[in-house]
């Protein structure tokens, strides 16, 4: 393993700072709610224009700190799609106090429709203290704010939260940006590539390897208390499902698996592990009880059944077949009943994903030689795409169940695979910056 002990012991340290320092956050007053707000259910939303000042706070670490956490609070609702961030150089006011409401009218001349304040201090005691103020400038009125303390090298977390808060207060939906991506790394040329486990912000910033390279990796996955990551790696040619501790770095071995072993992945309630196992010359579902070991199977089929994937209530499965000739998309029960197939458009599905919220599971296809990322019903009705190019695949769900993760390989000796994002309606699709080339991408949970 890769020497990430004392990395992610410093990570936890930061964390359990920044948990009981938001268990001390004050909330400020709002008054009652205004009609501001983003319906994010329309196909294609314009954009809403939102001013964000660079925090307040003194001279140099201040300064600086302050206007880095608007850059990331920024960058994240514009990413998002649904934000317009307007320029600073726009700007008529200059705020100099965040608890003395700003002159709306200067706002409503650069056509901005909310705006954001905040500052951070330095406390005596060492600890970074972040405040902000969410304002409906139509409406005059503050829609929230928060005040967080936690240590000063953790101020990109606090940014993340408070574009987190932002975007929960203007769309009603639960924000994404407080979350991790874990990923298959690729570095050294294509015919020998050299593949680790990494793991790094939603957007791409603090990249960790998690593993050293000197065996392959592949299918990547969290824990639903995004602490733990299963997977799948190759120990002297022999396929090994591992759990890895991301505090800690710690490993073990859930099992040893003669044959294939394909996509690993948890219970939502996290006590198992569902995976594909390949055993007399086809594969299968079958699930490990993580306490026990005991293993179970449920599908019984002379056919290739992989990429298992749970509902979030856990009582259903869906996985790909080509039971019935080619590759679709199946759903069964959670004990392995009621199997049937949902897919029915043209070409073939392969890795479905159930949606965190449990209303839609999104999946690859290939047709016509173009690989399409798409989503239909858990009844495998509103079957639709939402981008194609040459080579898109391994669909991962933000925790909100509005965006979707995957990798995209590009053509040529030089090519490879890198990170995109899409939402739900396909209007915005973003690649997702990585140090390498990424493939295989996991979205966390919410981070605890």
């Amino acid at each position: 393993m890769f020497d990430v002990l004392s990395r992610m012991r410093l990570g936890r340290a930061r964390a359990i700072a920044f948990v009981l320092a938001l268990s001390t956050a004050a909330a400020f007053a709002a008054p009652a709610q205004a009609a501001l707000q983003i319906d994010i259910n329309r196909g294609n939303t314009e954009p809403l224009p939102i001013a964000i000042t660079d925090f307040l706070g003194g001279a140099g670490q201040e300064a600086s700190t302050g206007a880095d956490i608007a850059g990331v609070i920024t960058n994240d609702l514009e990413r998002s799609g649904l934000f317009n961030p307007l320029p600073k150089s726009s700007f008529i006011e200059k705020p100099t106090d965040i608890n003395v409401p700003p002159r709306f009218g200067d706002w409503r001349i650069i056509k901005s429709q909310a705006l954001v304040t905040g500052q951070a201090k330095l406390e005596s005691d060492g600890r970074l203290r972040v405040e902000f103020r969410l304002w409906d400038v139509y409406g005059e009125q503050q829609l929230t704010g928060l005040q967080f303390f936690t240590t000063p090298d953790n101020w990109r977390r606090v940014s993340h939260l408070i574009a987190d808060a932002i975007y929960k207060r203007l769309t009603g939906e639960d924000g994404y940006f407080d979350t991790r991506i874990v990923y298959v790394s690729e570095t050294g040329p294509k015919d020998r590539r050299v593949k680790r486990l990494t793991i790094m912000d939603q957007d791409g910033f603090n990249p960790h390897m998690l593993t050293n390279g000197a065996e392959l990796v592949l299918t990547p996955r969290f824990s639903p208390n995004s602490q733990e990551i299963t997977y799948l790696s190759y120990h002297n040619n022999n396929p090994r499902v591992y759990l890895l501790d991301i505090e800690t770095g710690q490993q073990e071995v859930v099992g040893e698996f003669p044959g294939m072993t394909f996509a690993p992945r948890f219970s939502p309630d996290g006590q198992k592990v569902i995976m594909s196992l390949q055993r007399g010359g086809n594969a299968n579902i079958y699930t490990m009880d993580l306490r026990s070991r005991k293993v179970t199977r449920l599908t019984t089929t002379a056919a290739i059944d992989t990429a298992p994937s749970y509902s979030p209530d856990g009582t259903q499965i869906t996985f790909e077949s080509d039971r019935g000739g080619t590759q679709q998309i199946y759903v069964m029960n959670a004990d392995g009943s009621n199997q049937h197939r949902i897919s029915f458009g043209q070409g073939r599905y392969a890795t479905p994903v159930w949606s965190p919220r449990g209303d839609l599971i999104a999946f690859t296809k290939l047709i016509s030689g173009q690989f399409v990322i798409g989503v239909m019903k858990p009844d495998g009705t509103g079957d639709r795409v939402l981008t194609e190019g040459y080579h898109n695949e391994g669909p991962t769900w933000a925790p909100n169940g509005r965006v979707l993760m995957f990798f995209r390989e590009t053509r040529g000796a030089n090519g490879g695979p890198g990170l995109w994002s899409v939402d739900l309606t396909g209007y915005n699709e973003r690649p997702v910056p990585a140090p390498t080339f990424a493939s295989d991408p996991a979205w966390s949970p919410r981070i605890q």
